[in-house]
């Protein structure tokens, strides 16, 4: 109701606020009330009146720490400097300032498409639906950090069931860690010829359908 009583505010001078009001299906005390609150800022409820003031304490801890904290350390810093407040309430102030926090560590991609080799035609047409076990099985492949490095871990689930029905862990992009998942699967499962399609992304190491 906000963003329709600021629009009536604009043509407020030209054809009047009820007309407008009634065409938003806007209350005109809510408009009034809108108009009240600009005008007078100590009119609005303590919660946003609250929220102007650690948005700024917010902000300035942030800058004063080269916008590299996330909510978490923002938190604690107001807390050591006795301030009063909600993990949650910093989280979602920094997220409407659009505050964010540095990201550490290498990103890694693990749909990499091949633009050279043969990807076959989507099967499914992204119906992720089985009526029976081995009807459907999907793959993925994506990576977990640890102490040690990235670990990269292949997966096959079966749609029927929505279980994992294979996997291998790798420590290294390999395409071999995605076939033993598969193998894995099929050894386990033994689904029938012809009844059982196999889909997955366009990555490099499982563009297979």
């Amino acid at each position: 109701m906000l963003g329709a009583a600021a629009t009536a505010h604009l043509y407020d001078r030209e054809a009047g606020a009820e007309p407008i009001c009634k065409l938003m299906q806007v209350a005109p005390s809510g408009y009034w009330r809108h108009v009240a609150q600009q005008r007078n800022p100590a009119l609005r409820c303590a919660r946003v009146q609250r929220d102007d003031v650690l948005s700024v304490d917010i902000e300035r801890v942030w800058q004063a720490n080269l916008q590299v904290y996330g909510a978490d350390k923002v938190w604690r810093q107001l807390r050591r400097e006795g301030t009063d407040v909600a993990r949650c309430t910093v989280e979602r102030l920094m997220r409407k300032a659009g505050l964010r926090s540095v990201m550490r560590g290498k990103v890694v991609r693990t749909t990499v498409a091949d633009a050279k080799a043969p990807c076959p035609l989507d099967q499914v047409n992204r119906q992720f639906k089985a009526q029976q076990p081995s009807q459907l099985w999907v793959s993925d492949f994506t990576y977990v950090s640890t102490w040690q490095g990235f670990m990269y871990v292949a997966f096959v689930i079966g749609v029927f069931a929505r279980r994992i029905v294979g996997w291998r862990v790798s420590s290294s992009m390999r395409t071999d860690s995605v076939l033993n998942a598969l193998e894995q699967a099929l050894y386990a499962r033994q689904p029938e010829r012809n009844e059982l399609v196999h889909h997955s992304d366009r990555g490099s190491q499982i563009c297979v359908n």
